[in-house]
């Protein structure tokens, strides 16, 4: 992450270090170059407007070394020329401040999922042990064959657990649309996926009233 304001870049320094980001923190444009030469980085956000070198600029240098590597930008302004700029480049997000800390991780989460960066294999919550590939979920003497929407459901909130979703993103995201039915099914998929894990004291689905689920995992 590049971010030149210090009370902003410290909150979502600690924010993505809480949500179990490794992320390290430049100050420049300048500085964020070095970093990135010097780290194995899977995603960057850069700020726009940075002293010296500009977030446009540091980026066309980072898509030069990696063109690859996934880029949010994070600025003030909202201008259609800066956008177009982001764009242009092949941002893969742009995000206006001021924006919630829980917004910013989803968007992370889906464009390293997106990329393939995320792992596919195993995703482990106290004693369970989640396979989204296999649609299997197994702990406590127990092995659960899931089915494909609840799969789907599980791996969903896992990668994005301790942020509030709402339940018109979750049925969009996974199945394309906020659909009456799909909610039903939604309500039932969460009761099933709550009946699984109810022996680990770690892992708990929460409903948010009128707005959707937390997915509480410590």
């Amino acid at each position: 992450m590049v971010e030149d304001d210090r009370d902003l870049g410290n909150v979502l320094f600690q924010y993505l270090k809480l949500q179990q980001f490794d992320i390290v923190l430049a100050r420049t444009g300048e500085e964020g170059l070095d970093l990135f030469k010097n780290n194995d980085v899977g995603l960057c956000l850069l700020d726009i407007m940075l002293p010296g070198m500009d977030g446009i600029s540091l980026a066309i240098k980072l898509r030069d070394i990696a063109p690859d590597v996934p880029i949010i930008f994070l600025t003030a302004r909202t201008s259609k020329e800066d956008i177009l700029k982001g764009l242009k480049l092949g941002a893969d997000d742009y995000i206006t401040k001021p924006f919630e800390p829980e917004e910013l991780v989803l968007r992370i989460n889906n464009i390293l999922k997106r990329a393939g960066k995320t792992d596919q294999d195993l995703i482990t919550l106290g004693n369970f042990n989640f396979y989204p590939e296999k649609l299997q979920l197994t702990g406590y003497g127990e092995n659960y064959r899931l089915t494909q929407k609840e799969a789907e459901l599980f791996k969903f909130m896992a990668m994005n657990k301790n942020i509030i979703l709402k339940r018109e993103y979750i049925l969009v995201e996974l199945w394309g649309e906020d659909d009456y039915f799909l909610g039903r099914s939604l309500d039932v998929f969460i009761s099933r996926l709550r009946k699984y894990l109810k022996p680990e004291k770690s892992v708990e689905i929460e409903t948010i009233r009128g707005v959707g689920y937390l997915f509480k995992s410590s």
